[in-house]
């Protein structure tokens, strides 16, 4: 099978973690694997070009000449399979993918799309679920439910594939000793709410004087965290250490992973927490939440609240038997839902099982592949042009 990644850019976060690691797995099951990253390149680009992946950069233009580029790349490419990957990657290239006869178009949306809605984006959005998308995928249920509940929404094109990530190998790491260690990793920007989470950390540290904390990544408002930091006088507990490629020896290096995110899907760092057995420290928030109750493998705080996160550090550094509880059912949990060998097989299906589902004659009427046949459903269950089958 021919498969197609459409991104923004594949700069560090976390729908480009999981793309990069997508790419993988498939190549590895014998498929053909390329991406389209519509602004730049970005570090992970980079590092998928070096591992002999195809990464086009289409470069940025108006709209209608964006589309008319992609829909001749697919021409060329002819690909089973586009997957895009968020509403901008799906707006740019999914009109393009179906006029050029690419058997299976979907898309996965990899935020909450919380109300209030952008409502002319999401009504832009819908009408192309309509009239291009054989599925949407949300990355968990209060994703799908946002997205069934958005304008004009298309809801039986609507499905959950649960994020996966690779596990993260546990690595030696140098620790000192009797330090009670917490983790954030992800991008420093305002939704991620850090700032509730650097109080939490200063309050919680007059009754656990051991506690520090790691904050891996980068992003616009990492000067104002630092000058928060020094403003508390918590330099000294708290390590800014940028964006970074290699994340094992953090994780392998933490006791309790934390996130004070305002919204968040579900991200992919927390899944990789889990696969080592990290408890967790969030904000009951979206997806999150969803997989504590999923996990029972951590405490939630309301959002915004220092006072509440501080106490629930404080309770974990203190209840070893209690972190171990939590770091058992991390793992099971873990490799019960959110694995990538998982989430992969999901996705198989959804691209097995498209045939041209749920859009009309007139948008069937655009469709004219090589040969001149509008592509459907085959008698035998395939589509003409076997997706089922086609390595």
């Amino acid at each position: 099978m021919k498969i197609v990644h459409v991104v923004y850019n594949m700069e560090m976060g976390g729908a480009e973690m999981l793309v990069a690691q997508l790419c993988r797995m498939q190549r590895g099951n014998g498929h053909q694997v390329e991406v389209c990253a519509y602004d730049k390149l970005g570090a992970l680009g980079k590092v998928l070009r070096e591992e002999g992946f195809t990464v086009h950069v289409m470069g940025e233009a108006p709209v209608p000449k964006t589309m008319l580029r992609y829909l001749k790349l697919f021409r060329r490419l002819r690909p089973d399979v586009v997957h895009c990957h968020n509403p901008a990657p799906t707006l740019q290239a999914a009109m393009g993918a179906r006029l050029a006869g690419v058997d299976c178009v979907l898309a996965t949306r990899h935020s909450l799309v919380s109300p209030p809605y952008d409502r002319a984006g999401e009504v832009k959005f819908s009408a192309w679920s309509w009239l291009w998308l054989d599925w949407v995928a949300g990355i968990c249920e209060v994703t799908c439910e946002n997205l069934r509940s958005a304008p004009l929404a298309r809801r039986e094109k609507v499905v959950r594939v649960y994020n996966g990530t690779s596990a993260i190998e546990r690595i030696p790491v140098e620790r000192v000793a009797d330090e009670f260690r917490l983790l954030f990793v992800g991008r420093l920007a305002k939704i991620k709410d850090l700032g509730t989470l650097i109080r939490a950390v200063a309050l919680a540290a007059e009754r656990v004087p051991r506690l520090r904390l790691d904050v891996v990544g980068d992003g616009p408002v990492r000067g104002e965290l630092e000058a928060l930091a020094r403003e508390l006088g918590a330099t000294e507990r708290i390590r800014f250490h940028g964006q970074q490629l290699e994340t094992a020896r953090f994780f392998s290096g933490a006791d309790v992973f934390a996130m004070s995110s305002v919204s968040e899907g579900l991200p992919m760092s927390l899944l990789q927490a889990m696969s080592l057995g990290l408890p967790a420290v969030l904000t009951d928030v979206g997806g999150m939440r969803e997989v504590m109750d999923l996990s029972k493998s951590g405490l939630l705080a309301p959002v915004g609240d220092s006072a509440a996160m501080a106490e629930a550090i404080v309770r974990l550094a203190n209840d070893e038997p209690l972190r171990a509880e939590f770091s058992r059912r991390a793992v099971a949990t873990y490799q019960a839902e959110f694995t990538l060998e998982r989430m992969d097989a999901e996705y198989m299906r959804l691209y097995r099982t498209a045939g041209h589902r749920g859009y009309g004659p007139a948008c069937t009427a655009f469709i004219r592949p090589s040969g001149g046949r509008v592509p459907g459903p085959h008698p035998s269950g395939t589509t003409r042009r076997g997706v089922a089958g086609r390595r």
